[in-house]
């Protein structure tokens, strides 16, 4: 029986996936940016990298069949499906304090960083850095000058990606809570959005 876990909007949730199980990530609103990590379940130092997946699937999309890489070239995630449209970011750190501060905000506003480790000690762990995401839906067009823009999602409501897990993992998320960009939809805020373990 497959079970449909809630990523609270603008909060995080983790989970521990086995080596093999396929994790479904459902936009369920159609517009919702999923910040996305992985680490291995037996050595949380090793993680799912950015860096050093792009030089290996040598895109900055990731597409139906890639890898993702960890920080030891090793392969922790493989995308198997994808209904979403095809993008998705590699580029762009987790928003943080300091990058809300930068655009303006006084006080508190809730972030991925935090997300990603408030998820991480809901499971008694403890991330030890924050890598770089796969930001799921998340749509950062490079234009032909080489500059980048945030734009909205172009996936739909109930679209997903589907990712098998090639090593035990602790996968974590985020429904990004950027409510200042449009990076959730133009006029949108941030909403929940679902994920499944599978196998």
């Amino acid at each position: 029986m497959t079970v449909l876990v809630t990523i609270p909007a603008r909060r995080g949730k983790a989970a521990h996936v086995r080596q093999g199980q396929v994790v479904k990530v459902i936009n369920t609103h159609g517009d919702q940016v999923v910040d996305t990590w992985a680490f291995n379940a037996h050595d949380l130092t090793e993680f799912m990298s950015m860096e050093h997946t792009r030089p290996h699937i040598l895109k900055i999309i990731p597409a139906v069949g890639d890898a993702m890489m960890t920080n030891r070239r090793r392969p922790i995630l493989t995308l198997l499906e994808d209904t979403s449209g095809g993008i998705h970011d590699t580029i762009i750190a987790a928003c943080d304090s300091h990058r809300y501060r930068f655009l303006g905000v006084e006080g508190y506003h809730d972030n991925c960083t935090d997300n990603l480790h408030a998820a991480m000690r809901d499971l008694g762990l403890e991330a030890p850095e924050t890598p770089s995401p796969l930001n799921l839906f998340m749509n950062i067009p490079v234009r032909p000058d080489h500059s980048l823009s945030f734009e909205p999602p172009v996936s739909t409501p109930g679209s997903h990606v589907a990712l098998r897990a090639e090593m035990d993992l602790v996968i974590a998320f985020s429904a990004c809570p950027q409510d200042i960009l449009p990076i959730n939809g133009v006029g949108h805020m941030p909403t929940e959005a679902h994920f499944s373990l599978e196998g």
